[in-house]
């Protein structure tokens, strides 16, 4: 598992995504994993499965730039736009199926069999046989390399704003 989190790591350094190591007191959505003003707060020894350190990531990653700094605690009780909050949830997902793909670890790091509340074998199936949802909106986003297509990643933090 440290070696899971450790390439996890260097992959979010890589591509410059603010993340930070710390002691978590309070109880969290995820085990071991908050959001503080856009800094993804991780606990190792809190942390159940490293694969949900990338969804999380993936939440900053494809939040809108102006807004990355709001995001605390549980993302979904921020009062931000809800119906953004949910491509957000599905391009938050996408996004870590391209990054997992990146660090060339297996689909099931992100999808693990206690995640996505049963979903996960579904998910590792759609996601193998290509695209699926989240991927437009990455799209969308000029994030996915037009000449490769997904997962194959243009740029990994979204740099445009719909407001």
């Amino acid at each position: 598992m440290q070696a899971t989190v450790m390439a996890i790591l260097d992959f979010l350094k890589q591509i410059g995504l603010s993340y930070q190591e710390c002691a978590i007191e309070q109880k969290t959505f995820l085990p071991g994993l908050r959001l503080e003003r856009g800094v993804l707060q991780i606990d190792s020894a809190k942390l159940l499965y490293p694969g949900d350190i990338l969804h999380e990531a993936g939440h900053i990653a494809v939040c809108e730039p102006t807004e990355r700094h709001l995001m605390s605690g549980d993302i979904y009780k921020s009062g931000r736009n809800q119906s953004w909050m949910q491509g957000e949830e599905m391009a938050a997902i996408a996004w870590s199926v391209a990054a997992i793909k990146f660090i060339g670890l297996p689909l099931e790091v992100v999808f693990h069999p206690n995640g996505y509340k049963g979903a996960s074998e579904h998910y590792v199936k759609i996601f193998s046989d290509g695209e699926a949802f989240g991927t437009p909106l990455l799209k969308v986003w000029d994030m996915v390399d037009p000449d490769l297509g997904f997962p194959f990643m243009r740029i990994w933090l979204r740099e445009l704003s719909w407001n």
